[in-house]
């Protein structure tokens, strides 16, 4: 922990190249730091004259500790142990009681895991469970273990320590950004190194996903229900300090699936996906099968199913050019 007594004889410039968050610190106070970088916070805060201090409401001591404060809160907030390296589902009920039909289920990092099963059979309470970190107090009774430990409280309550991303199937954005203000916002909140480097590289990720590539300065309302998910799968990745990522229905978003999946394990996430197409649940090293709101089998992706998935990728193929060759305004027939 930070305390006042060891900012307090520091110089401006060396805190600021310690804790750049400082600067929002200051402004937000109105201290205006900007050719100060040889004075002391002491030496900052006594310049004040007694009128300055009730026009400005300054309490130096206030201030003092509330800096060091401000610089304990952010260094909790960047350096949060989110190191996740697996999670382990116990089993629960289904919505009958009958007990779900596995003993343990671990998820390891870099892993891709399929959720299959029919439409409202519980693939939803299943992600809900793994968010919420379930300790046998949610409907299914489950138990969801982090690192093979129960975890503290901070999993659940903590506004930082996000164990789950999600990408829904449906994005409506309302902001009035363009592409790259939008990557630049979140880079921003994120206090990212070389900012400008993480926003290009998210936008090229984003255009290799999507089915049609757009400007960084195309504006976020603009973008096509494929381009929305790709920039957020690409920032989702690059961005986001979640260890696990939940994509519901990949396969209506017009994007490059197995890029995306790529994509995601790069970056040392752990991917759920539930999902009805048979390419994408061949992709995952297991799928897990649910019925009437259970699990009631964990199958692993077999030799021979990833042979019948090469059989699919050459079909996918050659329907995507179709696709592309009739929004290009050509004839699929020859000759013509």
């Amino acid at each position: 922990m930070i305390g006042r007594n060891q900012i307090a004889d520091r110089h401006i410039g060396s805190l600021l190249e310690d804790y750049p968050f400082l600067a929002s610190f200051f402004g937000d106070n109105g201290l205006l730091v900007d050719g100060r970088n040889d004075a002391t916070l002491n030496e900052l805060f006594s310049e004040f004259d007694e009128e300055e201090r009730e026009e400005k409401a300054i309490d130096q001591d206030l201030l003092m500790n509330q800096a060091a404060e401000f610089i304990n809160q952010m260094l909790a907030f960047l350096n949060e142990d989110n190191d996740v390296h697996a999670i382990t589902i116990l089993p629960g009920t289904d919505k009958s009681g009958v007990p779900e039909g596995f003993d343990s289920l671990v998820i390891k990092k870099s892993e891709v895991v399929s959720i299959v099963g029919p439409t409202g059979s519980g693939k939803s309470r299943l992600l809900g469970d793994i968010e919420w970190v379930a300790q046998a107090d949610t409907p299914t009774s489950r138990r969801i273990l982090i690192n093979g430990d129960i975890p503290d409280s901070s999993w659940r309550f903590s506004t930082s320590k996000k164990l789950v991303a999600q990408l829904s199937q449906n994005m409506n954005f309302v902001m009035d950004l363009s592409v790259r203000e939008f990557i630049e916002l979140h880079a921003e909140s994120r206090l990212v190194e070389k900012p400008a480097e993480i926003v290009e590289r998210v936008i090229i990720e984003a255009n290799k996903l999507a089915g049609e590539s757009f400007s960084p300065e195309t504006p976020i309302t603009s973008l096509s229900g494929g381009q929305s998910r790709a920039l957020m799968i690409a920032d989702t990745a690059i961005l986001s300090r979640s260890p696990i990522i939940l994509i519901d229905e990949i396969e209506n978003a017009g994007i490059d699936r197995k890029r995306a999946l790529e994509l995601l394990l790069s970056e040392d996430k752990l991917v759920l996906m539930a999902t009805h197409d048979p390419i994408l649940a061949l992709m995952a090293d297991r799928r897990i099968i649910i019925k009437n709101g259970g699990i009631t089998r964990v199958i692993e992706t077999t030799d021979e199913e990833r042979t019948i998935l090469s059989t699919l990728e050459e079909l996918d193929r050659t329907i995507l050019g179709y696709r592309t060759r009739l929004r290009a305004g050509e004839s699929l027939l020859q000759g013509e």
